[in-house]
């Protein structure tokens, strides 16, 4: 077994080890213990990192209907957002990160994965003939790596340069 898997999976472990120490002594309620349960398992666990994609969205779904803190909530349901991005769903993707946004608008990766799928379409456009609605899905993606840029400045270079090259920044 690589170092790395080796690491990673003793990191995985301690994660856990550590979640279910705090879950006992932090004072919540069993809706959130459920709710961190259902979490836990689809992340930490590693269901989503393995590629068991169906596994990890039934405990994130799970813990959806548990979690009623927003901002917890906000991170199921961006996590959410990821595997459908991972597996194609693209509109299914968008509707977890703008459910994850209602909750948190301070969560600069979904902004960000939002841009990546509105880029993705745009060149999809371009490939079909359609310039017009490639235009549209460009300004949609310029749109949110604005926001995404605008929580975290520093980071997401590439997408600056883009917005920059494409004469889409309005921010500096």
């Amino acid at each position: 077994m690589p170092r790395s898997q080796i690491n990673r999976n003793f990191i995985d472990k301690t994660s856990s080890i550590v979640a279910n120490i705090l879950l006992r002594i932090i004072p919540t309620t069993s809706g959130e213990k459920k709710a961190f349960t259902y979490y836990r398992d689809g992340a930490i666990m590693s269901a989503q990192s393995e590629g068991n994609y169906a596994e990890a969205l039934q405990n994130y779904y799970e813990a959806t209907r548990s979690e009623i803190d927003p901002y917890d909530r906000s991170y199921i349901l961006y996590n959410i957002g990821l595997i459908h991005t991972s597996n194609g769903e693209h509109t299914k993707a968008l509707e977890y990160y703008f459910q994850a946004i209602e909750r948190n608008p301070f969560l600069p990766q979904a902004f960000n994965n939002m841009a990546v799928i509105c880029h993705y379409q745009g060149e999809r456009a371009i490939l079909r003939g359609d310039s017009e609605i490639a235009e549209a899905w460009f300004d949609q993606a310029a749109e949110y790596w604005k926001q995404a840029i605008g929580l975290t400045p520093g980071n997401y270079i590439e997408a600056h340069n883009w917005l920059k090259i494409t004469r889409r920044l309005e921010f500096e």
